[in-house]
């Protein structure tokens, strides 16, 4: 017969056991922080660069630096996109922190999110997922919540008007009979060269299969991160190049008052769609609120914005002449 005393030992050796090897398999099955990885580093000509493995991975000098899952974690996307999942808004359970991370990871070692200290790289995850909240808004201003609450609320147009065939491009892009190239995705896609140009970057067929980026929420963040890093024509910037500094202003550009910045990303984005029209836009004044209100909840504060002349493409004079995307808010129209 075993003592009272030993049996209770027993019975602690045994719930320790257990609770050894149920943490060594939670700890197994949990996805490590890019922060608890050490980065492999080699010197190539005297640069160093760095591998992070599956966020920040290829050989990059930005892998060296903070990756996107150091300061910006589940719950920062969700204090952003609050309302989404909301059962009045229309895409719920569609946009997740998963499907944005993954996408990033794609662009993390050209720079998205990694050009620079811990500060730069919050301050452009805010500013990308600013334009991205202002163009998939539902909110309005008496919306529970307030209206910056309610980005990610759409991931389609949700009444089209028109197919967004555009002829001109027959040769290059043709149309798919009976496809519609109506707003899709994170930053909305519209006509089918825009479909065409983002399917040949991304690998994807949206000029045959444009719904693909209403199906895949990975899919829809990696074309708006491939907007927001790719020059809409050549010898223009990005929008990422004219955020982190990377741009420089010729004395054209000085004389046209276009300045690195935030404001600078929407005159990239929607050139004279918005811009130069003073400081009564909807539509820029829409963007820029939500890039503020996503400062403050990721933890940077609308005070590190900058001055306001930076902020915004009031009195900029266009980079480029207006493409056929429409530019109102959301998705819905």
């Amino acid at each position: 017969m075993v003592s009272k005393p030993l049996f209770s030992l027993l019975l602690l050796t045994v719930a320790l056991v257990m609770f050894q090897t149920r943490s060594l398999v939670n700890a197994e099955d949990s996805e490590p922080s890019s922060s608890a990885r050490k980065p492999l580093v080699k010197i190539v000509k005297g640069k160093k660069l760095c591998d992070k493995g599956w966020e920040c991975k290829g050989w990059s000098e930005y892998c060296c630096n903070h990756t996107i899952s150091d300061f910006f974690e589940t719950y920062q996307f969700e204090n952003l996109f609050s309302k989404r999942n909301s059962p009045v808004a229309h895409a719920v359970g569609f946009w997740d922190y998963r499907s944005f991370i993954t996408a990033a990871a794609e662009y993390q070692p050209l720079g998205f999110g990694t050009a620079g200290e811990k500060l730069q790289g919050m301050k452009e995850v805010a500013a990308f997922l600013g334009h991205v909240g202002s163009k998939t808004s539902c909110g309005y201003g008496v919306a529970t919540g307030g209206p910056l609450a309610w980005g990610l609320c759409y991931n389609k147009e949700m009444s089209p008007d028109q197919l967004y065939c555009d002829d001109y491009y027959k040769l290059t892009y043709p149309c798919t009979p009976g496809v519609s190239y109506h707003g899709r995705g994170a930053l909305p896609v519209y006509w089918n060269y825009n479909y065409g140009q983002t399917g040949e970057a991304l690998k994807v067929d949206l000029l045959s299969h444009p719904e693909y980026l209403e199906n895949n929420a990975t899919l829809a963040f990696q074309a708006a991160i491939w907007r927001w890093m790719t020059p809409p024509k050549k010898h223009l910037p990005s929008a990422h190049d004219v955020f982190v500094g990377k741009w420089k202003p010729t004395k054209n550009d000085t004389a046209a008052k276009r300045t690195p910045g935030f404001g600078a990303t929407i005159n990239v984005l929607y050139g004279d769609q918005i811009c130069n029209s003073g400081f009564d836009n909807d539509d820029m004044n829409n963007i820029v609120s939500h890039y503020l209100y996503y400062l403050d909840l990721i933890g940077v504060g609308r005070e590190e914005a900058g001055p306001h002349e930076k902020l915004s493409c009031a009195d900029q004079e266009p980079f480029s002449s207006s493409s056929s995307a429409p530019t109102s808010s959301g998705s819905s129209s």
